[in-house]
């Protein structure tokens, strides 16, 4: 790589706050536009309110913007946090990082949970949370250095805009004789050119002698990042011990700790295998339930899924441990080595791929109709590169493919490629141009959302049929899982606070296959509980896979076995143990269900977070094309027939869908009645006075806004 130059532009030497019970009580407020560096403290009642990770950033956002601040306004706050249990080595999934922003794609708060060691070195420096506002004039590099308690932002000249280049530089620049001892957050050079740029988060692999990542992916944080002109933000910290957190109770740390570590040790080669083949057990499961994702959602199901699942991956996945934490068990961060592009600027030339993950394979391969899994890793390989979301490129595409088959986009509009379904080489090609900054990849760079207004204002689009199947909410792309027979699903999805992204509700196989919510009542439970219990996770700095994906031998006998209830047990005694906060179970919902209603609180500030900002497509819920009814005919029949009472021996395909149709679409809208009801919510989806009371979140500018949108009561 070319040499760069850094240049200190700015630095404060600190003396490091230390850890008392998973919390140093500061946060760190960098403004990018006048380069000034401030430390604050945490005061008491934001702690209790708000726990840590994704509640301090919401909470400092909340703070640094208003109700009209724009994604790319300098006031628009990037806040990356921890959480007082993050940084807890052995424990299964105890590295993660919090990160949030405005959104580029839906104008609301958005938060993505993600792996790699800056979250925890970057409180071990010192901070529990830290804010990057303002504009910078050129390309900068933010340096936090909790071993020699110095913050500095400095500017780069020659530095490489490709993400993995980028962070082995710096990675070895800042500390080269312990590269470990250094975490990067960059982006890429499509973050620049699109609004679906995502974070690549460091760790530094001992064993390979390499930099690894994991993605902050959802909903454009990198093109926020990249907008500011911030080309990395870098944490350099030195040792880690059970004692780092200086938990109040270290013993029954310790206990817990093994606990849950010794069980899945014991378990995943049972169940899942995730320490040989991560996320890519998944692909098998969803195939063979309907689940899959084919060529835009049309489809649950392909004979050739098995080509890209946890068998063949197993065999290219490079052998060792994977863990993107310290001793985490789980293991699951897997990659590829000496693997060969063979398009773009890495052609011919052999690689180290980070991936794939279940979403990258259902997003990128089997929904644009693409069984390779080399194409996959591919597409994986530079969409880390370049800095951008596969989930939002994978669906994406699968979007403009499915316009292009329909003759609602033709060559003429995508400067004379074929994007039918199963084109590898053009597919590639758009996101080689979304990181050129050219062609039509740059309106595939703008999301779901708004390449809808452009196909019909430019192209003369039908807006109805794309308003169907364009899988998007929110202005967020939908992650990868099919919903149309989990009506919870497709709660999860709708009502989700960020967009349609698994991580706040992942019903569908409680729903579909087990059956365990057959009723309204029991679908709106659970679209309460399993959104709280997860969002205590971006609070306390965790990962979710250890709670649910390997569970318990005796778990289905369980009263409850959906909920794990012995691992929920375990995080309590977990967050007891750390913070000297007694807590039970039912406490960990508690501080959850705060820190959401403010999150849909906030959203309403932006100018959402009501009843016709949580509707989905109708792909989601049922078949919009002909040969997707006939597909599934036998279904669709019998539910017309047993759940409806329909006579359908005279119908047509056309009548039936449209019967269809008019009963899934007031069945979802029966579902979020019930939710918003269960939640203490109004109809029109926003939480009630006495809701905001309850939870201690009815700080005066919360109640002014109700007020504003006639909450008085």
């Amino acid at each position: 790589m070319n040499p760069f130059t850094l240049k200190e532009i700015a630095a404060i030497s600190y003396k490091r706050a230390d850890v008392v019970c998973g919390y140093t009580d500061k946060s760190l407020h960098i403004n990018m536009s006048d380069s000034t560096i401030a430390i604050n403290d945490i005061d008491a009642k934001t702690k209790q309110t708000f726990i840590g990770g994704k509640g301090y950033d919401l909470w400092l956002m909340w703070n640094a913007v208003t109700g009209t601040t724009k994604w790319n306004d300098p006031e628009n706050a990037i806040c990356i946090a921890s959480g007082p249990l993050g940084g807890t080595p052995g424990y299964p999934g105890g590295g993660k990082s919090i990160v949030t922003t405005i959104s580029p794609t839906t104008g609301a708060p958005m938060d993505s949970n993600v792996g790699g060691y800056f979250g925890p070195y970057k409180k071990f420096s010192g901070f529990d949370v830290i804010e990057i506002t303002g504009k910078a004039d050129c390309e900068t590099i933010i340096l936090i250095d909790g071993i020699e308690e110095k913050i500095k932002i400095f500017e780069v000249q020659g530095l490489t805009d490709d993400s993995y280049a980028l962070s082995e530089a710096l990675t070895n620049y800042f500390d080269p004789d312990k590269p470990v001892n250094i975490s990067v957050v960059s982006t890429g050079t499509a973050a620049k050119h699109s609004l679906l740029g995502c974070l690549n988060f460091t760790w530094f692999d001992a064993k390979r002698k390499r930099v690894r990542y994991k993605q902050a992916g959802r909903g454009g944080i990198g093109t926020v990042l990249a907008d500011k002109k911030v080309k990395a933000v870098v944490a350099r910290w030195g040792t880690i011990s059970l004692s780092s957190n200086r938990p109040a109770d270290k013993e029954a740390l310790k206990k817990v700790t093994k606990l849950h570590a010794r069980e899945i040790a014991t378990l995943d080669p049972k169940q899942n295998r995730m320490a040989l083949v991560g996320t890519t057990h998944l692909v098998p499961i969803m195939n063979d339930h309907d689940c899959l994702p084919v060529r835009n959602f049309r489809y649950g199901f392909h004979p050739e899924g098995k080509n890209i699942g946890e068998e063949v991956y197993e065999h290219i996945f490079d052998k060792g441990f994977d863990g993107c934490w310290r001793g985490c068990t789980v293991a699951c961060a897997h990659g590829v080595k000496d693997f060969t592009p063979f398009t773009g600027p890495y052609r011919g030339k052999k690689v180290f791929v980070d991936g794939p993950e279940y979403e990258t394979i259902a997003g990128c391969g089997s929904n644009l109709g693409i069984f390779d899994p080399f194409f996959i890793l591919e597409v994986n390989f530079y969409c880390d590169t370049y800095g951008l979301d596969t989930i939002s490129i994978g669906t994406g595409i699968a979007f403009v493919m499915e316009c292009f088959e329909m003759g609602l986009i033709n060559e003429t509009h995508t400067g004379g490629m074929d994007l039918s379904f199963g084109n590898r080489v053009n597919a590639l090609e758009l996101i080689h141009q979304m990181a050129r900054g050219e062609g039509f990849g740059m309106i595939l760079g703008q999301g779901i959302r708004r390449m809808k207004t452009i196909f019909a204002r430019d192209f003369g689009a039908d807006m109805a049929i794309m308003q169907d199947i364009g899988m998007e909410s929110k202005g967020l792309e939908f992650s990868e899982y099919m919903t149309k027979e989990s009506l919870a699903q497709q709660g999860g999805y709708g009502l989700a606070l960020k967009g349609p992204q698994h991580d706040e509700a992942w019903l569908i196989f409680l729903d579909m296959v087990h059956n365990f919510m057959p009723t309204f009542e029991n679908k709106a439970e659970a679209l309460h509980w399993f959104p709280m219990f997860r969002t205590w996770f971006g609070l306390c700095g965790l990962c979710k896979l250890p709670w649910n994906d390997i569970v318990p031998e005796d778990n289905k006998s369980t009263k409850e076995p959906a909920k794990v209830v012995k691992h929920v047990g375990w995080y309590a005694d977990f967050f007891t143990a750390v913070t000297g906060r007694h807590s039970t179970p039912e406490d960990l919902i508690s501080m959850s269900e705060g820190v959401y209603n403010f999150q849909r609180i906030f959203n309403l500030k932006m100018g959402y977070g009501t009843r016709e900002h949580d509707s989905l497509p109708y792909r989601s819920m049922g078949p919009v094309t002909r040969d997707e009814y006939e597909s599934r005919s036998e279904r669709y029949d019998k539910d017309l027939v047993e759940n409806h009472n329909i006579d359908i021996s005279a119908m047509t395909v056309e009548e039936k869908m449209a019967v269809l149709r008019q009963k899934r679409e007031a069945n979802y809208e029966k579902l979020i009645d019930a939710v918003y009801e269960r939640r203490g919510w109004t109809q029109n989806g926003i939480p009630t006075l006495a809701t905001v009371k309850r939870l201690g979140i009815d700080f005066p500018e919360v109640v002014a806004l109700l007020a504003t949108n006639g909450i008085n009561s």
